[in-house]
């Protein structure tokens, strides 16, 4: 059995800071994209620091468009505000080594830090087959032929 393989697409905008924090957690991903929209940060060294592509936005071009310049077809998108709890990393590593499935991408719950504790955000569809949806925001849209990831993206405040 062959392993799926994973890019993962993060959109900056003055994120420096953030942006290591979120690189940090995508050891379950191939290969890292990140699209910076004009910062005036060290964005691009941090970018560098963990390994990930870097790439400037195209004024006028969808953020979703960038998920062609990704290598693999499976794409996980991410906020630079957010990162991959051990759960949710365990899960996609599970995902990757089992059977493909027909859908056109996977949900993941959302925790969001408020003031000091954390509460549950919902579910967002962050895992997507490129061959199978089209988007023009950050995040893929919700479509009906999905599954949900077990584990949590953990998104913070600052």
């Amino acid at each position: 059995m062959s392993t799926r393989k994973i890019s993962a697409l993060i959109h900056t905008d003055h994120d420096a800071r953030q942006l290591a924090r979120a690189l940090e957690t995508l050891r379950c991903c191939d290969e890292v994209l990140v699209v910076d929209h004009n910062s005036h940060e060290d964005t691009k060294k941090v970018a560098h620091e963990y390994g990930a592509k870097f790439r400037e936005a195209v004024a006028g071009v969808d953020d979703g468009a960038y998920a062609f310049d990704c290598q693999y077809d499976w794409i996980f998108c991410l906020l630079p505000s957010e990162t991959v709890s051990e759960a949710l990393e365990a899960a996609v590593l599970e995902w990757k080594q089992a059977e493909p499935e027909e859908v056109t991408g996977y949900t993941v719950s959302i925790r969001e830090q408020f003031h000091e504790a954390w509460r549950q955000s919902g579910h967002e569809m962050r895992l997507v087959n490129r061959k199978r949806v089209n988007w023009t925001g950050r995040i893929p849209p919700m479509t009906n032929n999905s599954r949900q990831l077990s584990g949590d993206l953990l998104r913070f405040s600052e």
